[in-house]
């Protein structure tokens, strides 16, 4: 089939557009994970090897010789099941398979996906990889609508192909603000967990903020840095108290740039 667009409606009524990954870039992406898989598993396998060789003297081992193979079987299904879990999770939905094709997992409603979903998706993995070769998963993407494989329907996740970030033409007049101050992302620091509970509603607050920063009287522009400073700056763990106002504005300039990765795109 076809890729095609798919167009989502957020619960803060914003319409954004994806492009849905068919079934050739999936494939593409699954090959690339399933090389990268077999290399780490021989590496796994060498280590595993050389380590029980080395304990092959302590007592258990002697007692049971099928110690060693049970732990390697333990480690090799955990760094199997757990690759696409974690990555898809950690790294934006995308595996380093995904990354290379230009693809990823996000939520149907447009957010990146959740912990639950990524486990959800990739435990359903086994069952779209019957009977063999990943038939089931192929059959279902090939003939759904949205591409879909049973995992994904399960989970209610898509995957679409990366959205390419608006090309600058010049310099707007918030980034020139924030070039002045001297401003970038790396001057806040955030984990993983903190930057996903920072949605689209979060995003287009802070969009909202930039946009109307330079257009507004000071006083204006103060009382709606309180307010929003307020509101945002608790949910990455930081006190609002005792900060200056010019503290406040570095601070949400800073999660502008942060957010702005994730949420500004054209297709």
């Amino acid at each position: 089939m076809n890729e095609d667009h798919l167009d989502v409606k957020t619960p803060e009524y914003v319409s954004i557009q994806f492009q849905l990954a068919g079934l050739g870039s999936r494939a593409a992406a699954f090959i690339i994970d399933q090389v990268l898989l077999m290399i780490i598993n021989i590496l796994t396998i060498a280590v595993l090897y050389f380590v029980m060789d080395g304990m092959s003297s302590m007592p258990f081992f002697l007692v049971d010789s099928s110690i060693p193979i049970a732990i390697a079987i333990i480690i090799l299904f955990i760094v199997n099941g757990g690759y696409f879990f974690a990555f898809e999770f950690f790294s934006g939905g995308r595996t380093l398979g995904k990354k290379l094709v230009g693809i990823r997992v996000i939520q149907e409603n447009g957010h990146s996906i959740t912990l639950l979903s990524s486990f959800i998706r990739n435990l359903i993995r086994i069952i779209d990889s019957l009977p063999t070769a990943y038939f089931l998963g192929i059959v279902m993407i090939f003939f759904h609508s949205k591409h879909k494989r049973l995992g994904d329907l399960v989970a209610g996740t898509i995957v679409v192909h990366e959205r390419k970030p608006k090309r600058k033409k010049k310099l707007s007049s918030i980034e020139k603000e924030i070039e002045n101050r001297g401003l970038s992302k790396n001057d806040l620091t955030l984990d993983e967990w903190t930057l996903k509970s920072l949605g689209m509603k979060e995003w287009k607050l802070l969009s909202t903020y930039a946009s109307r920063f330079h257009q507004i009287p000071l006083d204006e522009r103060n009382h709606l840095t309180k307010q929003i400073a307020e509101i945002l700056l608790p949910k990455i763990g930081m006190d609002v108290q005792g900060k200056l106002e010019s503290e406040k504005e570095d601070t949400l300039l800073i999660l502008y740039l942060l957010l702005r990765e994730e949420w500004e795109f054209e297709l």
